[in-house]
């Protein structure tokens, strides 16, 4: 090997080597010594794991409310009414498809008078596609199809095709709603479809609502290593959604959630290492900036950025994910581990050693402190 080679796998290995040293030691000092106020940051006990972001506004909450009691005593209308109101911007109709699907689980009665007072209603008819679909992996269960009872399989196997055709009877009621689809994408692995059939459903899905969240989360659960595809035409995918992402919507966040699904199934060496790789977490968090600071989707992409880009190393960037995200730290990766506040405080620590951030002037920190209270 020439002097050059050596010189230069020499510096390789030694950088290598410091690397985990250098996480070790900014880990015991966010142990020990880190004060999260000094730098900015909400104190230590005021972080709440309850929720990934802020609760939904108070007229919100109430109105869902009400529209839960109404349905728990069979009246449909208000809920028919919320749905309704989210017009075409079709990924809030979903998420109030998702909640009535919610209420759903706990008692369908108002659901099932609601279909018959109208048949004829896109909504109604795509609620019980989807509620068909989540009594069928109810029934599976979430192990291994080996551990699965046979008549528990046998029903699910029934299940999922007839929810698919449901879907594809939603969708001849209202043409240009992308509901129907989303219910078809996120029953196909179930149903066991092939790439082949899962194709026409995707196009029906993108030609109706081409930036549609949920609808590209279940379309990367499909094209991962667990399903019907692998690591590469997953991450290919998550990529393509990625750069069509329009500004203003959280879809760049697939990415993520694809780095995530790849990390919990592959293992963390298989995790892209690039310059490329790095250049597309900024890319992320420079494209979830332009999303609206109210949008639910936002808090818990936040989470699996900041985790990603500190383990690229790009710690400034993950600190100022841990910053935007605030007190709230009850998603994944934090409600993974054990002790989610403490996981979330040491991985805003390690990122504020190795981001090599001065803490503020002693006036300013405790200005700080004055307003982290006052929200808290």
């Amino acid at each position: 090997m020439s002097l050059l080679l050596m010189v230069i796998a020499g510096t390789y290995f030694v950088t290598w080597l410091r690397g985990p040293y250098r996480t070790s030691k900014a880990a015991a000092w966010a142990r020990t010594t880190f004060d999260p106020a000094a730098y900015g940051l909400v104190p230590r006990a005021l972080l709440d794991p309850r929720r990934a972001g802020p609760p939904a506004p108070a007229d919100r909450g109430a109105t869902v409310r009400s529209m839960c009691e109404a349905a728990w005593t069979g009246d449909w209308r208000p809920a028919a009414a919320f749905v309704a109101a989210a017009g075409e911007d079709w990924d809030e109709h979903w998420s109030r498809l998702e909640l009535l699907a919610e209420i759903a689980e706990q008692d369908d009665g108002w659901l099932t008078a609601w279909r018959a007072a109208a048949p004829d209603d896109c909504d109604a008819a795509t609620l019980e596609a989807k509620h068909m679909v989540q009594r069928a992996w109810a029934i599976r269960g979430s192990g291994y199809a080996h551990q699965v009872p046979a008549e528990r399989m046998t029903k699910f196997r029934e299940l999922l095709p007839a929810a698919i055709g449901a879907a594809q009877r939603a969708a001849r009621l209202a043409p240009e709603n992308p509901g129907p689809w989303v219910v078809m994408v996120l029953a196909a692995r179930g149903a066991q479809y092939t790439p082949d059939r899962f194709g026409p459903l995707w196009d029906g899905l993108v030609e109706r609502a081409p930036y549609h969240y949920e609808g590209h989360w279940q379309a990367m659960q499909y094209w991962c290593a667990k399903w019907y595809g692998s690591n590469r035409k997953m991450m290919a995918f998550a990529r393509r959604a990625m750069d069509k992402a329009p500004a203003g919507s959280p879809l760049a966040g697939v990415y993520v959630h694809a780095l995530s699904e790849l990390e919990t199934h592959s293992g963390l060496r298989a995790l892209p290492r690039t310059l490329a790789a790095r250049r597309r977490l900024k890319a992320v968090a420079a494209a979830l900036a332009t999303v609206p600071a109210d949008d639910p989707r936002l808090p818990p992409v936040r989470h699996l950025l900041a985790d990603h880009l500190t383990k690229a190393g790009l710690h400034a960037a993950a600190l100022e994910q841990f910053r935007l995200v605030g007190r709230w730290c009850g998603a994944a990766p934090w409600t993974d581990r054990p002790d989610p506040v403490a996981a979330f405080d040491l991985a805003r620590g390690t990122a504020v050693r190795l981001s090599r951030t001065e803490p503020l002037p002693p006036e300013n920190r405790n200005l700080k402190d004055a307003v982290l209270h006052h929200h808290a």
